[in-house]
């Protein structure tokens, strides 16, 4: 395959007719605006299916060392080609070790070698006393680090503190890296304490446990450090609506703070979550119908900047399927091969465009990471990464499609339109639609400037 038209292609925020030619290099050689005019030997026709620039999905808990029993990287990667995923950026837990470490992250980068379906960058992980470490990290690669406010759910990655945070940001912003925060901050067991004997089960006691609260306050101290640092911060998965205002005024005043949300709080609201349904348990959780709205409302605005899916899966055990316990359960939602399609069956519904999926979920990710310059886009010189779908082809979705490991999520048995036909990657197919190529052709991004190692 020498390149691909279709009279639906997404170049510049603008649907049209378009031939997308190949370099031997795998990334894009020419682009032809036109359909009727662009034919040559090697160009796939694809007719009136979308053809988008690859998502890059820059928030996945792939476990791989230590956890691989949760998912890996061969398991990971191929459910990435199938939902038209070309690029991951994998989180510094719950491996063990934690990628907290520039020996960490070389022992990752060693165990990923020869997975790869897709291609994979890695962040670094802010714990308690290791700013030390984080040149190490930027040398071996890592794009940005993370930070949890609150406890991680793993005792190995704890929470930074507000003093830890004012050690390691400066670093950060000397080495151009940005940092990534997991933001909630527990302002007592109160919320807790009241729901001690409520029902395990009720999702409601679960959602009031972890309040809005939590997130405002700990965005009102970051937005406070960004101001004071200069460090660049990534709110990931945003949940709290109430934390718009704020985050649009920082942003407003010139901080340099992006946001990001997930499939599943733009999908699913509290008020139809069943109790001892602990597949839709995440943290922060899933909140209220009038909460969902209003993050699209500023997804829309460009308050929130773009979507990935916090990939996040365990064990089935871990689930605690058979007692539906919303306390003790592992919170975390797989989603890896459906963002493309939840994002976009809702999105359609509130009237937007599969040029917004491609800025939401492809251009702004890629910029996050500092990818920019080789993914997220259909232009001249990047990497010829690209999705082929059909916006208006929808089925339920069945278990036995599911590419990551445990085909454990809330979105089986759910209608979603927006099948993906074929997912190229760097110019040669990563999945036709049914089954992910037999070849691993991914590559490891390392550093923001995206060299690349096979």
């Amino acid at each position: 395959m020498r390149g691909i038209r279709s009279t639906r292609v997404v170049i510049d925020g603008a649907v049209g007719p378009a031939a997308i030619r190949f370099a031997d290099d795998g990334t894009i050689a020419a682009i032809d605006r036109s359909y009727d005019g662009a034919r040559g030997a090697g160009l796939l026709d694809v007719g009136s299916l979308v053809v988008s620039p690859g998502l890059v999905d820059c928030h996945v808990h792939i476990n791989e060392p230590g956890r691989t029993d949760w998912e890996g990287f061969t398991t990971a990667t191929r459910a990435a080609a199938a939902g038209g995923v070309t690029t991951l950026v994998d989180m510094p837990l719950n491996c063990i070790p934690v990628t907290t470490s520039e020996g960490a992250l070389l022992t990752k980068r060693r165990e990923c070698a020869g997975q790869l379906a897709v291609d994979v960058g890695f962040w670094g992980g802010v714990i308690p006393g290791n700013a030390g470490q984080l040149p190490g990290l930027a040398r071996a690669g890592a794009l940005g680090c993370k930070a949890f406010l609150i406890h991680s759910g793993i005792d190995e990655f704890p929470n930074a503190t507000e003093s830890d945070l004012r050690q390691a940001m400066p670093v950060l912003r000397g080495l151009g890296l940005p940092l990534l925060a997991h933001a909630e901050l527990d302002l007592g067991t109160g919320a807790a304490d009241a729901h001690a004997h409520a029902d395990p089960r009720a999702y409601g006691a679960y959602l009031a446990s972890r309040p809005r609260a939590w997130e405002d306050a700990a965005i009102r101290l970051l937005i406070a450090l960004c101001r004071e640092t200069g460090c660049a911060v990534h709110i990931v998965h945003l949940s709290s609506a109430s934390s718009l205002p704020a985050l649009r005024a920082a942003k407003d005043e010139g901080l340099p703070i992006t946001v990001e949300t997930c499939p599943h709080y733009l999908c699913f609201d509290a008020e139809a979550i069943p109790d001892g349904a602990t597949h839709f348990k995440c943290a922060p959780p899933i909140r209220e119908h009038e909460n969902r709205e209003a993050l699209w409302r500023a997804l829309s605005d460009g308050t929130i900047d773009l979507v990935i899916s916090d990939h996040s899966p365990c064990t089935p055990a871990l689930k605690l399927p058979e007692r539906g316990d919303f306390q003790q359960a592992w919170g975390g939602i797989a989603s890896l091969q459906l963002g493309l399609r939840a994002v976009w069956t809702e999105a359609r519904r509130r009237g937007h465009g599969v040029a917004e999926i491609a800025a939401w979920m492809s251009e702004r990710p890629a910029k996050l990471a500092g990818l920019a310059a080789r993914k997220g886009r259909i232009a001249p010189g990047l990497d010829a990464d690209l999705v082929v779908w059909d916006p208006d082809e929808a089925h339920v979705v069945d278990a036995t499609e599911l590419r990551f490991r445990h085909k454990i999520s809330p979105y089986v048995g759910r209608a979603l339109a927006g099948r993906v036909h074929l997912t190229v990657l760097r110019g040669e197919i990563a999945h036709d639609g049914v089954e992910p190529a037999t070849s691993a052709r991914g590559v490891t991004l390392l550093g923001r400037d995206a060299r690349s190692t096979p």
